[in-house]
Parts: structure tokens; C-alpha cells; sequence
């Protein structure tokens, strides 16, 4: 007895299908979370180039800044809140690329900068010196310094780490974090004070002497007083993490490239 013939598949199912997964994939992208790669040494000692993050979209709201596509592209913002001091963002430069800082100034703060001490709304954010930080140096990760800043590297077993001053940085919410400062930078140490406009957030790089964020105009390479429409997510925690000598037709570089020791580092 012959076997019955499998159904003939419906026509235009290959097509749902597709549309389907492209409507998950730009839910999840969208509106829970999306990947963001480092691309610069702004946050360092944070976060190192080639550190790959997952970002929440959730806690700021959503804008056309937010969707995968910048579709639809609506006006304004829906479930909108503002972050906190000291969150990293990652929100929609100038240029239309996305971007990465932390959060140091919301609507009404005052923001100066005095010998490379952080003022916010008249007062000395607390800064404690705690010596050198050590970034192993890859191929993505030279030592790269702020002139006239010369490279301080030390040899190591598993290979030269490149040494920058770092300080504790503590905001009056008790958020705290390291920051470099390489050099006495008047451009980037004396800045403001200045006021942030409604609708607007204030963005620093922890790295920073080596941060084009809103100390800068844009006219200047730097990103200016960020609109909170421009915001996409707030960075939660690293998943991968590689230091740039990897091939893709080599894939077992993929993993010798691979820094253990970042990923799960959360980002607050």
C-alpha cells in the first residue's frame, strides 16, 4: 500500500514565515535589547575596544532612535523617563551614529570642570586617586595617549599592559566608577560652567581627556547637550569580549581573541 504523500506546502508560507521572523527580530531589537560594539577607547578603563554589549531598550522610553531602522519614525518619545547620574547610554550622535557615554547632568544641572575635577550644580564630585590602571595591549588596544602624555608600559608575563592614571569618581547618589585623566587639558579640564536645557542630558567618556562628549560642540567633533529623543538604551553587560586578533576565515581565532575575564562585567 502505497504511503500517502506529505501535504504540498501552502503557498506563500515560506513568505509568512520570513516576515515573521523579520517582525521578532525587530521587536526584540526594538523594544527589549540590542547588541552594541565599543568602538573607541572614550570609556576606557570600563570598557575596552572589542567589548560587545547588550543594551536595554526599557528604561528610557522609546523613540525613532530606538528602532531598528529608525522605523516608524515617529516624533518624540512613548513611556519616556530619564536616566540616571551615572548610567552609560548609548544615543544617536550628531552624525547618526550611535554613540556611548555616561550620564553625568539631566535637565536643570549646572556643569563645570575645574583642573579636571568634575563640578555638578556648584559641587566638587568626589574624585580619590588609586594609582595606575593596567590595559593589556592588543591589536585593538594600543597604547594609545593624549599628547603631550608619553606611553608608560609595563612587561608583563602574558604581554605589555599600558599604564594610565586612574581616579575613583563618586556622584552625590553614591553611583561610582573610574575615570582616566591623562594630562593637564585645559580644553577638556576647564569647561562651563554651563546649564542643561529642558529635554536634554549631559554625556562625559570616563577616558577623559580622550572623549569628544558634550564638553564639545558638535561644530567641534563633540556631541553637544544630547536630546533625550536621541537616547536608544542603557548598556547593561558585556557578552563578548575580543582583543582584535581574530580572523574571520580563521575561526579558531575567534576564541584564542577572546578576553574571559570581561564578559558579565555589568555597566552602571
Amino acid at each position: 500500500m502505497d504511503e500517502p504523500k506529505p501535504a504540498a506546502e501552502q503557498p506563500g508560507s515560506f513568505w509568512r514565515s520570513l516576515l515573521g521572523l523579520a517582525l521578532f527580530v525587530w521587536v526584540l531589537r526594538s523594544l527589549v535589547v540590542a547588541p552594541f560594539s565599543i568602538p573607541s577607547g572614550s570609556m576606557l578603563p570600563g570598557l575596552y575596544i572589542g567589548d560587545y554589549l547588550i543594551v536595554a531598550k526599557w528604561p528610557y522610553g522609546y523613540s525613532r532612535a530606538s528602532f531598528l531602522f529608525g522605523f516608524p519614525p515617529i516624533e518624540g518619545r512613548i513611556f519616556g523617563s530619564l536616566p540616571e547620574r551615572g548610567d552609560v547610554a548609548v544615543f544617536r550622535g550628531p552624525t547618526g551614529a550611535d554613540v556611548i557615554k555616561r550620564v553625568i547632568g539631566l535637565p536643570g544641572d549646572t556643569i563645570a570642570t575645574r583642573d579636571g575635577v568634575l563640578l555638578l550644580n556648584g559641587r566638587e564630585v568626589r574624585r580619590v586617586p588609586i594609582g595606575a590602571h593596567a590595559m593589556p595591549i592588543s591589536p585593538n588596544s594600543p597604547c594609545r595617549t593624549v599628547p603631550p602624555a608619553q606611553p608608560q608600559v609595563r612587561p608583563e608575563e602574558q604581554g605589555a599592559s599600558c599604564l594610565y592614571p586612574a581616579y575613583r569618581e563618586t556622584l552625590p547618589d553614591g553611583v561610582s566608577y573610574v575615570v582616566l585623566d591623562q594630562v593637564d587639558s585645559p580644553s577638556a579640564d576647564d569647561f562651563g560652567p554651563v546649564t542643561v536645557p529642558d529635554g536634554s542630558v549631559f554625556m562625559m567618556g570616563d577616558n577623559r581627556d580622550d572623549s569628544a562628549d558634550s564638553r564639545f560642540s558638535p561644530a567641534f567633533g563633540g556631541m553637544g547637550f544630547v536630546p533625550v529623543e536621541a537616547l536608544v538604551g542603557r548598556a547593561v553587560v558585556t557578552f563578548w569580549s575580543t582583543d582584535g586578533s581574530s580572523s574571520w576565515l580563521l575561526p579558531w581565532t575567534w576564541f584564542t581573541a577572546l578576553r574571559p575575564e570581561r564578559i558579565g562585567d555589568t555597566h552602571r
